[in-house]
């Protein structure tokens, strides 16, 4: 069953990460050529060519499925766990750091850890950006918004709410996805039954909530903060940061800006009030009776 959040007319969005995109894409090309653009021409080892580029995930759109229409994205793993890790793009990491569906998926402790640790990244980088004291709902939108920065798609074709349409009807939703982040964290004092969270602001706290940080996000913070030549350690950096009033704006600033640009249609948003990303791990290509 998909567990699909907004109008039912809104387009689903599914993305599979896979350790052999050019088989993938081999074996999708056999049952779903019609699926791709004028690319398959080019045959699975150019699109997979392709797909690394920009954000690292090939997307197919405009597919339809039961009566509807689906997008569905490509990704390889090690691509995955990097932008996990690392927030090198933000664009599938960004995704998922809100409510999502995992259809299926393969032991791999590598990504189970990178899909955590992704997610306490998004909560330390909003504590960040947050005052003091804030509200539960204050915190998802922050998060929510991590990944819209610089994103031509709160420009073009979508509404500049999305960030508040997705958090405020899903507020459930988000409490089972970062509770126990939230619980285990010694920096807040969650009040859940008040829904409140407390966080330490001091420059000790701030200092060590930075240096949790992604490495893209840590690296862009000192490119702000640091004069050219002048060739700081980045823990230097991060311990000026943290004393300085406007903290959060620097985190601000330094937000990856998401990467907009995907292949297949270069620029073509989604309809979608909510995208749902639903992960098959798989060696084999879609199967849209699954579906």
């Amino acid at each position: 069953a998909l567990w699909r959040l907004g109008c039912f007319n809104n387009m689903l969005d599914f993305v599979f990460a896979v350790d052999d995109s050019v088989t993938w894409h081999m074996m999708n090309l056999l049952k779903n050529r019609s699926h791709y653009s004028f690319l398959k021409v080019f045959g699975p080892k150019q699109i997979s060519s392709i797909q690394s580029y920009g954000a690292g995930i090939y997307y197919n759109t405009l597919v339809p499925c039961n009566g509807r229409m689906i997008k569905y994205g490509v990704i390889s793993t090690d691509t995955l766990i990097d932008d996990l890790l690392h927030w090198k793009t933000l664009y599938v990491a960004g995704r998922l750091q809100k409510p999502v569906k995992i259809l299926t998926q393969n032991e791999n402790s590598k990504l189970q850890a990178a899909l955590v640790s992704n997610l306490k990244s998004a909560v330390t980088a909003a504590f960040l950006m947050l005052p003091e004291s804030f509200s539960e709902e204050d915190l998802y939108m922050q998060i929510a918004g991590l990944s819209y920065s610089g994103d031509f798609r709160m420009v073009i074709g979508e509404d500049r709410s999305k960030v508040q349409n997705i958090v405020k009807p899903n507020v459930p939703h988000f409490q089972k996805l970062y509770s126990n982040i939230l619980q285990d964290c010694p920096q807040v004092v969650y009040k859940h039954h008040l829904g409140r969270l407390e966080i330490d602001k001091s420059p000790e706290g701030q200092f060590t909530q930075l240096m949790a940080l992604p490495r893209t996000l840590q690296q862009k913070i000192t490119s702000l903060v640091d004069p050219p030549g002048k060739n700081r350690d980045v823990e230097e950096i991060l311990l000026q940061v943290a004393h300085d009033p406007e903290c959060g704006f620097v985190v601000h600033q330094g937000r990856p800006r998401s990467i907009c640009l995907v292949c297949r249609g270069l620029l073509r948003p989604s309809n979608s009030i909510w995208d749902a990303y639903i992960f098959r791990f798989s060696s084999a290509g879609i199967t849209s009776s699954k579906h």
